[in-house]
């Protein structure tokens, strides 16, 4: 029996479009009605993901910033885990090293040194996911999406690393050249220790602490919550969702999964233009109401 289901956002809950289907809405509160907690499990951050969420008219708990924040269905901080801070100096340091552009996230904002190049890596990642759109369409989209632009430019990421209140949760980089791009600065980090790099697309890395991984804070969340491994599913798509899919007792990869995560998973459900998430959801109701 499924009782709790962590669902990844991007290529996964969201369609093409970056949006939610009324036929996931549905799903999801189905499932809710029938006794399965559902959780956002994103390398967003929770002003961002949550906004998404409470817009489309749901409640859920969170696995924020790939699993370095954890909240419940009533915004209840459940697990914190930041990089330390002289790993982010260290990071910061490397990635400038590289010329690559980067994000900063912390626990209640995201930080840019450019609202211009994130537009264009926005618009790069809309038309990967939708090839109908041309580049100029995408930057259009990209600088209209109040919620993908739910940033904060500042003219240099040093104020940020002297600012004791400021916890780093999570630095993201991007390079439209793609995973090739990204080989020596993750040898690099690597060499720092301590520290888990995941990607959500090709075009970009995600770096945590070493224990906020989404697969670590849904077996911790779910533990709290008093639930066996056996009855938790994740549902994933790419390699961020790597550690969900491998440690829930059902992992499900998305129909437009990346190979290695269909590989792991036990099942892949439709994609997500095709409402994978509900359907998968519709499946572990059925299979609940026969226990």
């Amino acid at each position: 029996m499924i009782k709790l289901v962590a669902c990844d956002l991007d290529g996964t809950l969201f369609n093409s479009k970056v949006e939610i289907s009324q036929e996931n809405i549905q799903a999801i509160r189905a499932a809710q009605e029938n006794g399965i907690e559902f959780l956002i499990a994103t390398g967003r951050g929770p002003t961002q993901s949550q906004q998404i969420i409470r817009k489309a008219g749901l409640k859920t708990g969170f696995i924020n910033i790939n699993g370095a924040l954890v909240f419940n269905k009533d915004g209840e901080l459940q697990v914190k885990c930041a990089i330390p801070a002289a790993k982010v100096t260290q990071i910061v340091a490397l990635l400038q090293k590289r010329h690559l552009y980067f994000e900063i996230i912390a626990a209640n904002h995201a930080y840019t040194e450019s609202i211009r190049k994130r537009i264009d890596y926005l618009a790069q990642m809309l038309v990967t996911l939708n090839p109908k759109l041309t580049l100029p369409q995408a930057r259009i989209t990209a600088a209209n999406n109040k919620a993908l632009l739910n940033i904060i430019e500042v003219n240099s990421y040093r104020e940020l690393l002297v600012n004791k209140n400021i916890e780093v949760m999570k630095i993201i980089a991007f390079d439209a050249r793609g995973a090739d791009a990204f080989i020596d600065v993750k040898k690099d980090i690597k060499r720092l220790g301590g520290l888990a790099v995941t990607s959500s697309s090709a075009a970009n890395i995600e770096i945590n602490a070493e224990r906020a991984q989404k697969g670590i804070a849904l077996l911790d969340y779910a533990k709290i919550r008093g639930i066996k491994r056996e009855e938790v599913a994740a549902i994933g798509d790419n390699l961020n969702d790597e550690s969900m899919i491998s440690n829930a007792g059902v992992g499900v990869a998305m129909g437009n999964a990346v190979p290695r995560i269909k590989k792991l998973a036990q099942v892949v459900t439709k994609t997500n233009n095709d409402n994978g998430v509900a359907y998968i959801l519709n499946k572990f109701i059925a299979a609940n109401a026969q226990k």
